[in-house]
């Protein structure tokens, strides 16, 4: 068995959506001075690897607290899509390449993946199309997770999150997928149990050769 972190690596240097500044460390112990370390994070709450519940585009949507954990937990698919292009972003007609099926939880690996984790936002990155966000939302999958800080990019109307959410389908979005191949793995993504919100950062792994 072999665990396999996909979660962003957090620092004051994260890529920051849109290059917004999202994280900062304040040491309010120091060992020299107190013999004790203790700090503040601040933190965006769509900071890395993180969760979006539906309350981020539903006006009466779940907020992060409301969801279910369990849904981020299971067996998931890796799909390759690494040759599609940011113009295109990924759509129905890539997705029906694959044998997706109803419940499934799906992980996008695309050549965002290959992008460093503190580099400059692009807003070129590959998303995910709203025409593919249909096309999952349809044949019911459990999940979707992307390997950037958005699942959509340049839709005025959130066509893809709107897809997704309306449909039940839990959003996962800056995974770091580069080192992982195609397949089928064990998904554990828990975002933090933080009361209102409408998204929150989480630790991401996948568990490889579990029986």
């Amino acid at each position: 068995m072999k665990i396999i972190d996909i979660s962003w690596p957090i620092s004051t240097a994260t890529t920051g959506y849109k290059d917004k500044k999202i994280v900062n460390f304040e040491e309010t112990r120091t060992f020299t001075k107190d013999g004790v370390r203790e700090s503040v994070i601040t933190l965006s709450s769509h900071t890395g690897t993180h969760v979006d519940a539906p309350a981020h585009f539903l006006k009466d949507g779940l907020t992060i607290d409301q969801m279910d954990p369990e849904r981020f937990i299971g067996p998931c698919v890796v799909l390759d899509l690494t040759d599609v292009s940011p113009e295109t972003g990924i759509t129905e007609e890539h997705l029906e390449e694959f044998d997706i099926e109803e419940g499934d939880l799906v992980l996008l690996k695309t050549s965002n993946s290959f992008r460093s984790p503190t580099e400059k936002f692009d807003p070129h990155f590959v998303f995910l199309e709203a025409s593919g966000a249909r096309y999952l939302a349809e044949i019911g999958v459990g999940l979707v997770g992307i390997d950037y800080l958005g699942i959509e990019r340049n839709q005025p109307h959130h066509d893809t999150h709107r897809a997704l959410m309306e449909a039940d389908v839990a959003i996962v979005e800056g995974l770091r997928l580069g080192h992982v191949q195609q397949g089928e793995y064990f998904l554990v993504c828990l975002p933090l149990n933080i009361i209102g919100l409408e998204a929150a950062p989480a630790r991401a792994i996948l568990v490889d050769g579990i029986e």
